[in-house]
């Protein structure tokens, strides 16, 4: 399959009998998800919303043919049943649990090794095919079906999007809550792979957060992939004072910034005004704009148009009621046929 859920998707939700399992397996019964299955220990045979309950999640699949599993289950239990799932060749698991311990994703990443199974998460607020199929947390209310992709790790990010998204007329073919964990299953790279594959969707949106380098991972790939599609990001940047590890330490910001300008991303964020004269001579292809901000967000309506520009990524940055913002986009007189 090339984008996660869909018509197909059979759902099974672990943990499915507690206050958030049922509140939010009401929602997605409601938004048209199939779900089929329940699972919790000890609580075989009984039914709850109208969907079977099952004891383990092997039962569920050989009875009801799950193909999609949601996890409910309590932090300290978490990893046990998302490795369950794993064990059972669920295709799909989306662990919408937060706080899940690092150890135990170490465990989990483990078990993923050499399997067959998709793990969305933990911390993910779920994913969502616009009028078709939603598994996990995230909200429908501002969604439509369109042909621009999301990923990301920031769950209020995500909403402000696709708000901004649609009311630029721009609808999504599926959006995917990876997680913002330091240890989850899912990265930015592989949502690409799906996306690159999947012949309804023409945009990628980026979704990134502060913490780890899979932004940077995002635009090595981008850089190397042969048939690499248009993408369009927004992400939170880190200070210049704060150091995330060695490829984000405050001295190499510009670096990364640079080598992502160099395989058709542009980044921009917080405290880089100082930087931009200095990026823009480096990088010709680049325009940088700077300017008042002084009511609502400015709509995403400056992307460069597949015409133009059918490769490539734009990061944009403008947060909460700052009074300036910073804009760096790729030109779309940059000819991006080498990614």
């Amino acid at each position: 399959m090339s984008i996660p859920v869909g018509q197909n998707t059979r759902l099974l939700c672990q943990g499915m009998t507690g206050w958030a399992g049922t509140y939010h397996t009401n929602r997605m019964i409601q938004y048209g998800t199939k779900v089929v299955a329940g699972v919790t220990p000890g609580k075989g045979g009984k039914s709850h919303l109208d969907v079977p309950i099952f004891d383990s999640v092997a039962e569920a699949v050989r009875t009801t043919g799950a193909n999609a599993s949601a996890v409910f289950v309590p932090p300290d239990r978490a990893a046990g049943a998302m490795i369950e799932a794993i064990e059972a060749e669920m295709p799909l698991v989306v662990a919408v649990t937060e706080r899940v311990p690092v150890l135990d994703m170490i465990r989990v990443r483990e078990a993923l090794a050499g399997s067959r199974t998709r793990l969305v998460g933990p911390n993910s607020q779920g994913v969502l095919a616009p009028g078709v199929c939603q598994v996990g947390v995230m909200a429908t209310d501002r969604a439509y079906r369109g042909t621009i992709g999301v990923v990301s790790r920031s769950a209020s990010l995500t909403s402000e999007v696709i708000s901004q998204l649609t009311a630029a007329g721009l609808g999504q073919s599926e959006t995917i809550g990876i997680g913002g964990d330091p240890v989850h299953g899912m990265s930015f790279v592989d949502c690409l792979k799906l996306f690159f594959a999947d012949p309804h969707t023409e945009v990628v949106v980026l979704i990134g957060e502060i913490g780890g380098t899979e932004e940077q991972q995002a635009a090595d790939y981008i850089r190397g992939a042969e048939e690499a599609r248009r993408s369009v990001g927004r992400r939170e940047a880190c200070s210049p004072a704060t150091t995330h590890g060695p490829r984000r330490r405050a001295g190499s910001r510009c670096a990364c910034r640079r080598r992502q300008q160099d395989c058709g991303v542009a980044g921009c964020g917080r405290g880089h005004r100082a930087q931009s004269a200095s990026c823009r001579s480096d990088h010709p292809r680049l325009s940088c704009q700077t300017g008042s901000l002084n009511a609502p967000a400015p709509a995403l309506t400056a992307f460069p148009t597949t015409k133009h520009a059918r490769r490539g990524m734009l990061y944009f940055n403008c947060t909460g009621n700052v009074t300036r913002y910073t804009r760096i986009m790729v030109s779309t007189s940059t000819p991006l046929a080498s990614l």
